[in-house]
């Protein structure tokens, strides 16, 4: 006998002003990256230096991920709550993740 797992897509959280304004904006990544980020209710777009933005969704408040889950941002984190880290798997077929944390540049 065989058993098959399903697994229901993880459900979008409905991001609130406060929310937004708190990690709208542009940060400097540890890498030298420069991130700008624009909210909308369930989701941001993510523009990493001249890149195409990122659509990642929310999956819990100031938590964002890319629908195929190789892309995540928490937002809020810090002693002041304005820094962020991001993670990507950068090629899908390794096992390996990469994980870059930031301070912000500007917020509004």
């Amino acid at each position: 006998m065989s058993n098959v797992q399903v697994t229901a897509p993880a459900g979008t959280v409905r991001i609130r002003d406060v929310q937004a304004e708190k990690i709208g904006g542009s940060y400097a990544m540890s890498n030298g990256w420069h991130l700008r980020v624009r909210t909308g209710s369930r989701h941001i777009n993510a523009t990493i230096d001249n890149a195409q933005p990122l659509r990642l969704l929310a999956v819990a408040p100031y938590k964002f991920a890319s629908p195929d889950g190789n892309v995540a941002m928490e937002f809020n984190r810090g002693s002041e709550g304005d820094d962020m880290v991001m993670s990507y798997k950068p090629d899908t077929r390794l096992a390996q993740v990469v994980v870059i944390g930031s301070a912000p540049l500007a917020q509004r």
